[in-house]
């Protein structure tokens, strides 16, 4: 073997270690963890329909970045972020919807609660706008804000009998993920019994 091939052996072989050497030094990437929305077990409160009115809830509309699973912080002033390594186990409007419709089936006073997707009648239907879904941080401590536009709507005219914003704020009780993450069920918990008691006063009144 010539010596320009033996020297040109040594420095790919050089070259190879330094590139293996180069990867073992890397920081290995975070491991992306994936959070159901938490809800405290609450008792069913009826054992059967007082309001004849069927119900479909409708999944909100929200921002780019509250239509994904990432989970919205905002840090400082108007700046939103996302938690890097964290994320929800569905799009932050569905499991908003999806909590709404759980709070209503386990209340029971509804004979039907339903989402867009199942195709079952439907006397009423509620739509709305999710206008926040993150956390804030207000004196350094973050505080969970959601904000909701409700819009009830008679679905055989169409007709909006009522809409309302509703806006719950709940602090977190430190800033690890894991407590903001339990602040957004509290919350998310606090809303969805407002919205029912608003959506069954509204649908009472509705012949």
């Amino acid at each position: 073997m010539s010596l320009r091939h033996r020297s040109m052996r040594r420095l790919a072989l050089f070259g190879l270690i330094t590139a293996l050497t180069a990867c073992s030094v890397l920081p290995e990437s975070e491991t992306l963890r994936i959070f159901l929305l938490p809800t405290s077990p609450t008792p069913q409160q009826a054992s059967e329909p007082t309001i004849q009115q069927a119900l479909r809830i409708n999944t909100p509309q929200a921002s780019r970045i509250l239509a994904s699973q990432r989970i919205a912080v905002v840090p400082q002033g108007n700046e939103i972020s996302a938690y890097g390594s964290a994320r929800w186990s569905d799009a932050a409007p569905a499991l908003l919807r999806d909590r709404l419709i759980e709070a209503f089936q386990r209340d029971g006073r509804m004979p039907s609660v339903s989402n867009e997707d199942v195709n079952l009648y439907a006397d009423l239907s509620l739509h709305s706008d999710l206008r926040a879904f993150q956390a804030v941080y207000i004196d350094g401590k973050p505080v969970v804000v959601i904000t909701l536009d409700a819009r009830l709507v008679n679905r055989n005219d169409q007709r909006t009998l009522a809409n309302h914003r509703f806006e719950v704020r709940q602090p977190s009780a430190d800033p690890s993920v894991e407590s903001v993450i339990e602040a957004f069920g509290q919350a998310s918990d606090r809303l969805s019994a407002d919205i029912l008691e608003w959506t069954l006063s509204h649908a009472r009144q509705t012949p």
